[in-house]
């Protein structure tokens, strides 16, 4: 069969009575083509409505219509075994295609896609991006890229001009047809078929052009997809005549137009691999529009542009009304006054630069002069808030959706907790039956890899019943709910089978623990005896002491976190006790023979396996005699010159900061670290587990004479020649303190030591420099301060009777 060569416009200037069928070619998500395509559709009337899309989407396009459709939205199509493997068409209210479809579901008129099926589009696809790619899940990356050879920019050099961009506005963005649409898609006023169709005639011709010179623009696939649509347009042709509209990308237009056969063009098709695939609508938003992914189209100011399709008149006024607005939001002073002559200065601009309207160049570069006083940080709010927009879709509860994704719904809803395009902070008190509820629902969709919330560092407390979340909703989270699926049907039951799976599968026994904490966190107490089952092996099993002090610190965090969510922690406090026995049996031994790397490394260690050991010594039932062998392990590690410097310095610090050693003894273990016979590098090892980080060191140096004297004396009679090995260790220690404190060392040194036997009280005596304890009379002035910032009473003054 031969094509007969649709009609790419207006058969004649002025002209009313153009033969389909219309191949209206646009750039996707521009206003001035849908205003383009809308008014064309008026025109012309047809009797049919074909898109650029996956024809598997049919079904879904009469939910176009329903009231709860709010676009931004997108066509989500993904393989049904392999969810990851996915695609995207979005479309905004400002998308020809999403115009031409609500036209012609207003008006009755059938509407179809036509462009490849998402079955062989998906199966053509490349893998969706790995954890570590940049990638997003389900991204355009090849079917809808603008081809290798810009046409605008080709079209735009072939004008004079050097910016395609601003060339591309000027000509259709910022065309108003002539006469306008009404409100109800009736025929515009003035304005003939012709008139109509005589944008797309041009625009036609130049891309045929460009298609004989540069023929698929480096994108061979285009012949595939060209092939199908022009078969599907042979189709509706049969069914309703010429009077059909294509809507596509406008460089598709000539290969629709080409005279071909269909034997041709199923031969293209032959072969073609094929997958199950599943579609539904779902939420997109204005930035994830600015992207360059979907439609190959991603364009840098989706809420400007969605501003020139939804005002009538006055644009660039009710722009700058917009913008005041926001700014004075911001409690910044923008009066009418700056309304107006930014509106001027706008206009002013686009003349001076040749342009038939004020463009976004020049009304940014007037808001920045005349409501942002030349700064760009204000302008930055506008173009995040405004330009790029921060609008989220909706779509309808009728639309098709995995399982999963109906059950994350109405959790979301049952909680309060609406998803949103832009980033925000949620902090959830744990003892509110509500936000309980709020962070299981997170911490399972974290375990689920659907990473719509990250725990932060809360602002309002620091106990166990507080937590704090960033939440963010992406439209690729969609996929990843998809993928998810295959766990189970609600987010319960998929959660619990991936922490199950999770922890047959985990070979190292911090992930088990690290799994055993996110279940508890999540509160999944059917996964926890396949969990402690795994744990038990495991930690029976593993003899790296290494291992078994990573592991610890997570259990010991779930013991808290069950006593908050009051979840039954027995067995996992008896795991969590026998891990911290074998700890202190093997750590010593460990803790010689090591390089730097592995010193510091296990000095971590032993401060976390500290920390959980406090942790399983304040729960309800601590182990018998825990402390007293820890403390021994932590005395043994301090006096043995074989154990790595940093790591006796850190056991030191650890005992006496917990009144477990004496002051006197360790200023006597300081003398010997830092005695003439140590090396100059084993002793700074030695100052930086002491004294080093952000634990306190610092203070306690300024607040302890001999400790201080130790490090100075130690420090000044390092040989010169030693000085510049020890140098970066130091540097190390001493710049992780505050500046206040760094100079209230160095004052200290300074004025050097306190005369022997002096007391700060002596009368006429210049102030020392290290203190020789604390001075009790200073610390009672301070008292009435402190009793009247935490709120309590003064303690009653006994007098004598």
């Amino acid at each position: 069969m031969t094509g007969t060569g649709p009609t790419t416009g207006a058969a004649g200037s002025g002209s009313c009575a153009a033969v389909g069928p219309w191949l209206l070619g646009v750039r996707h998500h521009g206003p001035g083509s849908a205003r383009a395509v809308l008014a064309a559709l008026a025109a012309a009337r047809p009797a049919a409505v074909l898109i650029e899309g996956p024809p598997e989407g049919d079904a879904l396009l009469p939910l176009a219509a329903d009231p709860q459709m709010r676009p931004p939205v997108a066509l989500l199509a993904h393989a049904v075994d392999d969810p990851g493997r996915a695609s995207f068409w979005p479309m905004a209210a400002f998308s020809p295609e999403w115009v031409a479809i609500r036209w012609a579901l207003a008006h009755d008129v059938p509407v179809r896609f036509i462009d490849l099926p998402a079955a062989h589009s998906l199966a053509l696809k490349e893998p969706a991006p790995g954890p570590g790619s940049d990638g997003a899940p389900g991204e355009r990356a090849e079917d809808e890229v603008t081809p290798v050879v810009d046409p605008i920019r080709v079209l735009a050099e072939t004008a004079g001009h050097d910016d395609p961009e601003r060339w591309w506005e000027d000509v259709v963005e910022h065309r108003a047809p002539g006469g306008g649409v009404p409100p109800d898609g009736g025929t515009p006023t003035g304005r003939t078929q012709g008139d109509a169709l005589a944008p797309f005639a041009a625009l036609a011709e130049a891309m045929t052009a460009l298609r004989e010179a540069y023929g698929d623009g480096g994108q061979p696939r285009d012949a595939v997809r060209e092939a199908y649509m022009r078969i599907q347009l042979r189709t509706a042709r049969k069914e309703f005549g010429d009077d059909v509209a294509v809507v596509c990308g406008a460089w598709h237009v000539p290969a629709l137009a080409a005279r071909t056969t269909l034997a041709a063009d199923r031969a293209l098709l032959k072969g073609l691999p094929k997958v199950k695939a599943g579609l539904t609508w779902v939420p997109w938003t204005h930035r994830r529009l600015a992207r360059h992914s979907g439609y190959g189209a991603g364009i840098d100011s989706p809420g400007w542009y969605g501003h020139l399709f939804d005002v009538a008149d006055r644009p660039i006024e009710r722009w700058m009304t917009k913008v005041a607005g926001l700014l004075r939001d911001e409690d910044r002073s923008v009066s009418t006054a700056h309304v107006i002559e930014a509106v001027r200065l706008a206009e002013t601009l686009a003349a001076l630069r040749g342009r038939p309207l004020a463009g976004l160049g020049e009304t940014t570069d007037a808001v920045r002069a005349v409501m942002c006083e030349g700064s760009d940080v204000p302008l930055a709010l506008v173009r995040d808030r405004l330009i790029v927009g921060e609008t989220l879709g909706e779509v309808p509860d009728a639309a098709p959706a995995v399982p999963l994704q109906r059950d994350l719904t109405r959790s979301q809803r049952t909680l309060r907790l609406r998803p949103e395009a832009s980033e925000r902070e949620l902090d959830l008190d744990l003892r509110k039956e509500t936000d309980a509820a709020r962070s299981r629902l997170l911490h399972r969709l974290c375990l689920l890899d659907v990473g719509w919330g990250d725990p932060v560092a809360g602002r309002g407390g620091t106990g166990t019943f507080r937590e704090s979340w960033r939440l963010s909703w992406e439209p690729e989270l969609h996929v990843r709910v998809a993928e998810a699926g295959v766990w189970g049907t609600t987010v319960l039951t998929a959660a619990t089978a991936k922490a199950e799976s999770g922890a047959v599968a985990a070979t190292a026994l911090a992930d088990v623990t690290a799994l055993a904490e996110r279940c508890l966190l999540a509160g999944l107490p059917d996964a926890l005896p396949v969990v402690m089952k795994a744990l038990a092996d495991r930690a029976a099993l593993d003899a790296d002491v290494g291992h078994l002090a990573d592991a610890l610190p997570a259990l010991a965090r779930s013991l808290r976190y069950g006593d908050v969510r009051s979840t039954d922690t027995a067995a996992l406090a008896e795991v969590a006790a026998g891990l911290a026995e074998r700890i202190c049996v093997g750590l010593p031994p460990a803790c010689t023979g090591l390089d730097a790397d592995g010193a510091e490394a296990l000095r971590r260690q032993v401060e976390a396996v500290h920390g959980a050991i406090g942790l399983l010594l304040a729960g309800a039932a601590p182990a018998e005699g825990l402390r007293e062998r820890w403390d021994a392990v932590l005395h043994r590690l301090a006096v043995r010159d074989t154990v790595a410097g940093i790591i006796r310095g850190r056991a030191t610090r650890l005992l006496l900061d917990e009144g477990r050693l004496a002051e006197d003894e360790a200023a006597r273990l300081m003398g010997l670290a830092l005695s003439p016979g140590t090396p100059p590098a084993d002793a700074a090892a030695w100052i930086e587990g002491f004294v080093g980080g952000a634990s306190g060191g610092g203070m306690l140096l300024v607040h302890d004479e001999r400790l201080l004297g130790l490090v100075d004396a130690w420090l000044t009679g390092v040989p010169a020649e030693m000085f510049t090995d020890v140098l970066p260790l130091l540097r190390r220690t001493f710049s992780a303190y505050e500046p206040g404190v760094r100079r209230s060392l160095g004052e200290l040194v300074r004025r050097g030591p306190a005369p022997e036997g002096a007391r700060r009280g002596d009368a006429g005596r210049v102030p020392g420099g290290f203190g020789p304890g604390l001075d009790r009379a200073r610390a009672d002035a301070v008292e009435p301060v402190l009793r009247l910032l935490l709120g309590r009473r003064p303690e009653p003054v006994e007098t004598a009777g």
